[in-house]
């Protein structure tokens, strides 16, 4: 029994892999026969895995997606990144969804052995998480435009201009991007004839029309390089230059998701620079790397570090 347990785990690695196995090669892997590979994979179905089987002689078999969610075999690093993933979810920008992943974190960690929870904890006590101050997206918009991007189908949403002025908008989804504190559509604007960016914050009630396309080219290397390219020849109110005084692969880790540029002066301080409507994110920029600097430009952003300063500075003495 024990050698028929651990070849089914083993089985069951191997198809959730989600590739098609022909029957021999996957029997070989085993170091069964074909008929006893039958049985166990019976086996797996009586448990609620849904193994799809093609007859044959060049048959095999592939795990499919059923009505109910049978249980999952990780790998440790697997287990690992999930239970990161899940802690960083609970404290993140989707609206909604962070009882729902402390609820699946409490799962994950309670079957975990002591060597991979000890990781896990340390990784919790030890990393420190800027607070999203952005907007939250209702994790249901986020499913939806995410599987109308995977299906190739067209989308219809009201958007809010940035007047405030709600449009409906058709469009050809193309991506999904999260990009500092906020979640991003990239998809072709069927009204416009053109490629168009969405804040999915200003956008309401999406909802997939049936109707397919066929994807086009994105003039970019990627989504979120379009996005960066459009969001940075947008205006904006305040140009920051601050000098850090810390090297710049201490700085780059921090400001990488933000759209700053960090430009190394030498091998102990750098400049990084931002592009900002508000002095409110840059604070939270600085406070994160914890490097002592000098604001170089512009003289309002430093007064703003004033007032910001007296408001610590009292409540840290009262």
């Amino acid at each position: 029994m024990a050698n028929t347990s651990a070849r089914m785990l083993r089985l069951l690695s191997l198809l959730q892999t989600h590739r098609y196995w022909p029957g021999l090669e996957l029997a070989d892997r085993l170091a069964v026969s074909e008929r006893t590979l039958r049985r166990d994979i019976d086996r797996l179905r009586e448990l609620g895995y849904p193994v799809h089987a093609n007859r044959g002689a060049s048959g095999g078999y592939q795990l499919r997606s059923g009505t109910a969610m049978p249980p999952l075999l990780l790998d440790d690093e697997e287990a690992v990144a999930i239970a990161v993933g899940l802690r960083t979810a609970a404290g993140g920008t989707v609206e909604g969804i962070e009882e729902t992943s402390l609820r699946a974190l409490t799962k994950v960690v309670q079957v975990m052995p002591p060597h991979l929870r000890r990781r896990v904890d340390a990784l919790q006590a030890y990393t420190v998480t800027a607070p999203p101050d952005g907007p939250q997206v209702d994790a249901t918009t986020l499913t939806v435009i995410a599987q109308a991007c995977r299906d190739d189908e067209r989308l219809i949403f009201t958007y809010a201009t940035p007047s405030g002025e709600p449009a409906t908008r058709q469009v050809e989804p193309h991506r999904l991007v999260s990009l500092g504190r906020r979640w991003y559509l990239v998809a072709w604007d069927l009204d416009r004839a053109d490629w168009r960016v969405f804040r999915l914050d200003r956008l309401t009630g999406p909802a997939a029309t049936g109707a397919r396309f066929r994807p086009r080219d994105l003039p970019a290397a990627d989504a979120a390089a379009f996005i960066a390219d459009r969001l940075g020849s947008r205006p904006t109110r305040h140009d920051i230059t601050v000098l850090i005084h810390t090297p710049a692969s201490a700085v780059e880790p921090v400001v990488a998701v933000t759209g700053g540029r960090c430009e190394p002066v030498d091998d102990h301080s750098c400049h990084l620079r931002l592009q900002v409507d508000a002095f409110d994110w840059p604070v939270l920029i600085l406070a994160a790397v914890g490097a002592e600097f000098d604001v170089i430009h512009p003289p309002e952003f430093r007064q703003h570090l004033r007032d910001v300063g007296k408001l610590f500075l009292r409540a840290g003495t009262a």
